[in-house]
This record gives structure tokens, sequence and C-alpha cells, in this order.
């Protein structure tokens, strides 16, 4: 059985892991080295290549292939980087670049579908639902992402967008995205739009987990109303998802993933607008907190090797 290796890329950090073998994932190692992406692309490339001789030193281990989980996705018509909120990486040929300069092949996929892969191969899918076929992992925190895990593997589609409900169409009431287009998920489910609208009707800033607090003490009518909209929306895109995908679970990441209301409140919204008479798609709670990215990265290459 071979190991698995892989790499998060983020836009602070660098993570690097190394897993015994796909059957047996225990970590052999694990370690980060900072991204400095003000430095730019070229230094990235080679913060990756200072991550994989790390992990060589620290193992003796030689990779075959090295799973990576970026911020945004390869294009792939043109094999260049996308979506990247770490810009310096757009309309680069990524993939060819860190290849080309490490000699090394990399199977890489956004870091949603890094998290998804990894609930579902070792986190709580794999817990709870081992028979799991399809599974939707969603990221709700600062933006709003996703990814579809078909049979244990990543599903990308055509055009490299696969699970990207985030942007998605919701509601004009969310107004401009940053993609361009009006009413996006991520316009009315993120924790940054969902402030701002608890701004927008209060008039002062507090930031979300103290608007959840004042919603379950009754003590602020605004934040009730922020938290029903919330609720109210997240239902309504959740139902989009399952009544195209049905898959056999949905996973909560990100920041808006920890909140308790979401699997209850949240999921009777969801009943309300899925097109069947009952739900009986599990809502999960992550079971890997933050090593799911890295260890999804490592779980790319399971196919490879």
């Amino acid at each position: 059985m071979s190991a698995l290796w892989g790499i998060d890329l983020g836009g602070t950090k660098i993570e690097g892991v190394i897993l015994k073998s796909a059957q047996n994932p225990e970590t052999v190692a694990r370690l980060r080295v900072p991204t400095e992406k003000d430095k730019g692309y070229e230094h990235i490339i080679s913060q990756i290549g200072k991550t994989v001789d790390l992990l060589r030193e620290e193992t003796g281990l030689e990779p075959k292939v090295i799973g990576m989980g970026t911020p945004g996705s390869i294009d792939p018509p043109t094999q260049k980087m996308k979506n990247s909120n770490t810009t310096v990486l757009n309309r680069q040929p990524f993939k060819k670049d860190i290849e080309d300069r490490l000699g090394l092949k990399f199977v890489i996929a956004n870091d949603a579908n890094c998290f998804a892969v990894a609930e579902t191969r070792m986190g709580i899918v794999k817990e709870k639902l081992d028979d799991a076929q399809m599974v939707f992992g969603v990221i709700m925190g600062t933006g709003v992402g996703g990814g579809i895990i078909y049979q244990g593997e990543v599903w990308n589609g055509r055009q490299g967008i696969g699970g990207e409900w985030g942007h998605s169409y919701l509601d004009d009431s969310g107004g401009p995205c940053y993609c361009g287009n009006t009413g996006c998920v991520e316009t009315i489910l993120s924790g940054p739009h969902t402030e701002q609208y608890y701004q927008k009707i209060a008039g002062t800033e507090r930031k979300l987990r103290e608007i959840i607090e004042r919603h379950k003490k009754g003590i602020d009518p605004h934040a009730t109303e922020t938290v029903e909209r919330l609720l109210h929306f997240f239902g309504k895109g959740m139902a989009n998802i399952l009544n195209i995908l049905d898959p056999d679970a949905v996973v909560l990441g990100g920041g808006l993933g920890n909140i308790d209301l979401l699997y209850t409140d949240g999921v009777e919204k969801v009943k309300e607008f899925v097109f069947n008479p009952r739900l009986d798609t599990p809502f999960l709670k992550p079971a890997l907190g933050d090593s799911a990215g890295v260890f999804g990265a490592a779980f790319l290459t399971s196919r490879f090797i």
C-alpha cells in the first residue's frame, strides 16, 4: 500500500501531510509553512516545493503523486487557475508550472471538494454512512462553496465548477456579487453578508455569533429577523441542491456549519421546500475540523497509486 501525499494551499499557510494509505489513513507526517502570497506567484510555487522537501526530509519517503487543495480551481479547457481569492494564481498555468518545477504529478481540486472528500472517506460520513454513494459538502463561512463526491471521488464537472452552489441564484435581496451576478447564495448565506444585513436593519454592527445569541435569548428583534432570514434561505438553497442531486448526506463545514440552528430549524426549512413529502437526507456536522482540507487533498491521489 502506497502513502498518500497531500498539500492544502491556503492564503496564509501551506499545509502538507503524508497518510499511511487510503485503507489506513494514519498520519505519518504533517507540517506547515507560510504561503507569503504577497511575494508573488513564483514564490508560492517555491513554498510548495519547500513543503514537499521538508516532508521528504522528515520521513525519507518519495511521492508518486501529490494531491493539492487550492483556493479556486483549474479550468479544464485552458488548464489555468480561475476563481481564486489568492488572485496571483488566476489565469496562470498553475498545474503545469508546479509539475514542471517539482518534476512530480499533481492532482488538484478546490478546497471545498477536498473538505467533502475528506469527510466522506475518513470523517463523519465514513462514521455514520459508510455506504454513501453521493455526498454534498458545504462550506459556509466568509464565502459559500460546495463539493460533490460520487463513489468516493470528486465530481469536478466539465467546466471544473461542480458543486459551486455559492454562485447559483437564490434571491435578488442579496444584491450584487463579486462574481458579476446578483442574488447569489453567497450574498445571502455567507457570514459577512449576514452581518451586513443585520447592520442594515439594526443600524449597528455585531458579529454573527452575537446575533445568534441575541436571537436565542429573544432580546433583539433585529437579530431574530436576521436569523429567520438566514434559515429561510438556507432551506431554499439546500432544497435546490437536494432536488437536483438527491445526495445520501450533506456535510456542513465552514464557520456557519457550527450554528446548531441549521441542523434543527434550518433542516425544518429545507423540508418546506424540498420536492418530497419528507426529508430523509441527514445533515451532518464535520468531524475533521481544519484537518479536512489537507486530508482530502491526500485522498485525491488514491486512484492513481
